[in-house]
């Protein structure tokens, strides 16, 4: 008899550690239901954002409004976040990890709800903090004392003489025409062949 009523308080135990069971699990899927988004949940007065990602899963919280700026974070898609102020692609955020509890989100990964923050002009891009300088002592002892020799100046050439030489003589030929001679050696020879013939008669 004893052992039996053992065995029935066990079973109602049993009993109501599932129905207990059942209900931790309902509620807490009735909550998952209502509340599938838990980083969009906050609810704002004003205007705030809404991350779209734009296929991206997260995007970058930057110091300022610009990539020249810092990463100070993240936000994932579907978070949200109070929007102070604007530019023409960068929207200002509430965000408590950046400089005066602020951050800037690029304007195309995010929508704008609940109205427009005000348009503000986008401060200056930050300069690098680091700019290299050369130390004269270090570069002194690199110096090799190298010294550059001047090149040779050039001298033009002097003027090339050309010889003038005087004209050739004229031959002979050309002061005393040959078919003159030609033919005085003719007719002297034609006297001398009448003569001879004259002589034998």
């Amino acid at each position: 008899m004893r052992l039996r009523a053992i065995r029935g308080k066990r079973r109602w135990a049993g009993l109501g550690l599932g129905l207990a069971l059942m209900m931790f699990l309902y509620a807490a899927g009735a909550g998952y239901a209502q509340d599938p988004n838990p980083l969009a949940s906050p609810t704002f007065d004003g205007p705030y954002i809404i991350v779209t990602g734009n296929e991206e899963p997260q995007i970058n919280v930057r110091a300022g409004p610009s990539v020249d700026y810092d990463s100070i974070g993240v936000l994932v898609v579907g978070q949200r976040a109070r929007a102070l102020a604007r530019t023409q692609n960068w929207v200002q955020i509430e965000y408590p990890g950046g400089p005066n509890g602020t951050g800037w989100v690029f304007a195309p990964l995010v929508r704008i709800e609940n109205g427009l923050p005000p348009l503000v002009t986008p401060p200056p891009t930050p300069t690098p903090e680091f700019v290299p300088t050369t130390d004269p002592t270090l570069a002194a002892q690199y110096d090799l004392g190298v010294t550059q020799t001047p090149l040779p100046t050039f001298t033009p050439p002097p003027s090339l003489v050309i010889p003038t030489y005087p004209p050739p003589p004229r031959p002979l030929s050309d002061r005393f025409p040959m078919a003159m001679v030609i033919l005085s050696l003719f007719v002297l020879g034609g006297l001398g062949m009448v003569i001879s013939f004259l002589q034998d008669r």
